[in-house]
């Protein structure tokens, strides 16, 4: 796999390169900035690249903006955000705009080499992912009555791990259920929002962007 990487902290990027490439990863760039990234992106366009949010000039969202313009100059292009913050607005206005191949993970929380690479695989397949702790964060907002609300208990809590990447098995093992169980739920949850429950792999990433659109959306 073919990996860019915009962080501006010299630290951790470097560590992240070497982390990377310990996994057989290529690492096609490694810069400080987005718009070092757009640069560098456009000689060899990488299966993903991973952004930090908040990088100079200005230390607010470039790393936001910057996900925008890599999705519009190159749309089969996966996107990570890698975060120390745990911002839900800042979750929410990415899945509006970017609404597929997107994670946005916590740095502090990204300790496991093979969970990173299989993020950074999902989103370069065009998945969707996003850390827990955010996941928990638009789940206890309030928010507008929507499609989730015909879900239960159980449903709502796969569709919520559907969010973090997890896959059935993932789910089965955390939620204490059988394989087939979780089966059971997902095609439930696609039935109740509206999803064909034969189009499988296409209606997880609609499933996830339902919830997570809705659940990020504030009364």
């Amino acid at each position: 796999m073919r990996i860019a990487i915009a962080e501006d902290s010299g630290l951790f990027r470097s560590s992240l390169v070497l982390l990377l490439r310990s996994m057989g990863a290529e690492v096609t760039a490694s810069v400080a900035s987005g718009e070092e990234l757009l640069a560098a992106i456009g000689a060899g366009l990488p299966d993903a690249v991973i952004l930090d949010i908040r990088m100079p000039p200005s230390f607010t969202d470039e790393g936001i903006r910057a996900a925008h313009e890599i999705r519009a100059r190159h749309p089969d292009t996966g996107i990570l955000l890698l975060s120390t913050y745990a911002e839900t607005s800042y979750a929410s206005q990415l899945l509006e705009t970017v609404p597929s191949g997107v994670g946005y993970l916590l740095k502090d929380n990204v300790t496991d080499a093979d969970a990173l690479m299989e993020s950074l695989a999902r989103v370069a397949a065009g998945e969707t992912v996003v850390d827990p702790a955010i996941v928990r964060q638009l789940l206890g907002r309030n928010r507008k009555p929507s499609a989730l609300d015909a879900l239960n208990e159980r449903e709502l809590a796969v569709l919520s791990r559907m969010a973090e990447g997890r896959s059935n098995l993932g789910i089965a093992k955390e939620l204490y259920l059988s394989a087939r169980t979780v089966e059971t739920h997902v095609t439930s949850v696609f039935t109740k929002l509206g999803l064909t429950p034969s189009d499988t792999e296409n209606n997880r990433v609609r499933a996830v962007l339902t919830f997570l659109r809705t659940a990020g959306s504030p009364r």
